[in-house]
């Protein structure tokens, strides 16, 4: 088997395994835990805490997968200049998402509690958003 259609085999697997993890992707319900006592938040936070890691382990593997379909046009096609765009959207994504919840936890200080409510929902919708856009074809067909 020759280079290329091991790369072609390697991304349908990729693609393949992508959409199983879409399908399989459930966060908790975490709302019936929610509570303004800080020793009974924590349940609640903890159960946040857990959906941004499933979210952001999804939104990171559309960010390899994207990266690797860039890396392989760029060797067809020898434009060397988009890898490195898209890894600065990247980082600027991610400083984005940062700053944005974090003013809005900064708001709600001193109440910490809340604000850690209002940061960890601020980020769950955030990276919903960004995983969203890699999922997102804009090419015009």
């Amino acid at each position: 088997m020759n280079r290329p259609n091991k790369t072609l085999c390697f991304i349908s697997l990729l693609t393949l395994s992508l959409s199983a993890q879409a399908a399989r992707l459930t966060l908790q319900q975490c709302e019936h835990l929610e509570s303004d006592h800080p020793e009974k938040a924590k349940r609640y936070l903890m159960c946040l805490d857990g959906n941004i890691e499933l979210l952001e382990r999804e939104r990171k593997t559309w960010v390899t997968k994207l990266v690797m379909d860039t890396e392989n046009l760029q060797k067809e096609t020898g434009n060397s200049q988009l890898l490195p765009i898209i890894q600065r959207s990247f980082i600027n994504q991610e400083r984005y998402m940062e700053d944005a919840c974090r003013w809005r936890y900064l708001k709600q200080m001193p109440n910490a509690t809340m604000a850690a409510k209002i940061y960890k929902r601020c980020k769950i919708e955030f990276i919903k958003q960004h995983t969203q856009e890699l999922q997102a074809d804009f090419t015009i067909q």
